[in-house]
Parts: C-alpha cells; sequence; structure tokens
C-alpha cells in the first residue's frame, strides 16, 4: 500500500505505530490492512481466538497526528513501550 512502519511496539491491549504514508492515503484503509494482515498471520501461525472473540482486534482504533515533534523523539517514547505479547 505504500506505507512505512518507521517504528512498531506496544502491550497486551494495544499497539504504538510510528507511520510515513502518502497523503492519497486514508488513515482508515492502514489500519484496516494492518489488522487484516495481522489477524490472518495470527490465525496462519496457530494461535487459537482467545475469550471466545470472533476477531483477534477490535473495529475500533484511535490514531493521532504529532505535528512539530522531532521524529526521534517519538521514536524513542515507541521504543520504551512494552513489547506485544
Amino acid at each position: 500500500m505504500d506505507f512505512n512502519v518507521l517504528k512498531f511496539n506496544g502491550e497486551s491491549d494495544h499497539i504504538y505505530v510510528l507511520l510515513e504514508y502518502p497523503p492519497r492515503l486514508s488513515i482508515s484503509q492502514i489500519v484496516n490492512s494492518l489488522k487484516g494482515v495481522s489477524s490472518r498471520r495470527y490465525g496462519q501461525a496457530g494461535y487459537p481466538k482467545t475469550d471466545g472473540k470472533d476477531a483477534l482486534s477490535s473495529p475500533s482504533y484511535f490514531v493521532s497526528s504529532v505535528g512539530g515533534v522531532p521524529i526521534e523523539v517519538l521514536k524513542k517514547y515507541i521504543q520504551n513501550q512494552e513489547n506485544p505479547s
């Protein structure tokens, strides 16, 4: 889809992703792509769905833009979060 993941980290119930993407893409397109791929890969790896849920993740998401903040500050913030489990 022509976007780059610059940094990724997270916790058991959420993730942090720093993306670089062209203005022709919408955030919803990117999020749907990331959720779809991660769900397929999770299923292909043979991991069972938990808590009786029909989906790996909820359909909701939160996105924030951070103009004016140096990229290195964002990368360090994301790096300091717990690893996804």
